[in-house]
């Protein structure tokens, strides 16, 4: 029993990287991106012009269709006020 177990949680930590990834829709320089970088590191990144303009989605497909649905899709324009 104690090897099932380790086996299950050797496959969870093997299993690939973009199947645990969060998405995130950004307004950043007043252009709408689909990030899989969280707020912190978005704001690092592209500095204080930035805001989340959603939730965290478990897929790239979703957060694209959020995106798409509500601001016009990636590269749309956008204004964090």
């Amino acid at each position: 029993m104690r090897y099932v177990f380790a086996a299950m949680a050797m496959a969870a930590l093997l299993a690939p990287a973009a199947a645990r990834a969060d998405y995130y829709v950004y307004c950043a320089n007043n252009r709408i991106e689909v990030d899989s970088r969280n707020p912190e590191q978005m704001a690092s990144a592209r500095g204080s012009g930035t805001c989340q303009m959603g939730p965290k989605f478990g897929f790239l497909s979703d957060a694209q269709n959020f995106a798409q649905r509500n601001f016009g899709g990636p590269g749309s324009s956008c204004s964090c006020r």
